[in-house]
């Protein structure tokens, strides 16, 4: 009797970590009951435990330190991320956010202008570092890499139209308008520019033809630079 009552108490255990493990999923015994940014922030962790030298990692884990008003260990992440890639755009824009954030105005003002700088003989690389500071809420520093990327290469249409895609994200359909027009001359083939200017009242027609110049220049901006070091 005693047999059988140790089998079915044997049988039951199972039966609940079997449950228990489909509940839980692949979370690890000391993660139950943590929040959802707890739980993002312990996965995060073995993530860079496993692939330390993965500067996306570092770089997502800086972010959920500097949504937690972290500032310390975001800009150490973020630090840490442009160690293994000098040019992580994302890193760069979000630490000087997070040198902003934590009143260091001097040194986010002084990271800016070298990251800015570092970006200035590359139209692509300026273009990323625009949209990264953008992302950021910077507008001040992602309008001076836009007008840079520009500079470098004013008959693209991929810069063009993020430019005009920048106005029209602040509300100024007029700038706005200018840019992805020019952007639709230099490459007829943008269907969501067209949709685009379509909603802003300019009627255009998808084409097929592109100018040789802008298609080769926009392949080049895009495959350019990108393991280019300060």
């Amino acid at each position: 009797m005693a047999g059988k009552s140790l089998f079915f108490y044997t049988i039951l255990v199972i039966c609940f970590s079997f449950i228990a493990g489909c509940v839980n999923g692949d979370k690890k015994p000391k993660e139950i009951g943590l929040t959802s940014a707890e739980q993002n922030r312990a996965k995060l962790l073995r993530q860079v435990e496993k692939k330390y030298k993965d500067p996306d990692a570092h770089y997502q884990l800086g972010k959920l330190y500097q949504a937690d008003a972290l500032w310390t260990q975001a800009e150490h992440e973020f630090t840490v991320a442009l160690g293994f890639d000098p040019v992580h755009r994302k890193s760069q824009a979000a630490r000087v956010k997070t040198l902003a954030q934590s009143d260091d105005l001097k040194n986010s003002q002084f990271s800016a202008d070298f990251y800015i700088n570092q970006a200035s003989v590359s139209a692509m690389g300026s273009l990323e570092l625009a949209m990264a500071f953008q992302k950021e809420q910077l507008d001040e520093y992602a309008f001076i890499c836009y007008q840079q990327a520009l500079n470098l290469a004013p008959t693209s249409a991929k810069i063009n139209r993020q430019i005009g895609y920048y106005y029209l994200s602040k509300g100024d359909e007029a700038r706005a308008k200018d840019y992805l027009i020019r952007s639709f001359q230099l490459n007829p083939n943008q269907p969501e520019v067209a949709g685009t200017l379509g909603r802003l009242g300019i009627a255009v027609k998808v084409g097929q033809k592109t100018q040789k110049r802008t298609k080769s220049l926009d392949r080049m901006i895009e495959e350019s630079d990108k393991d280019m070091l300060p």
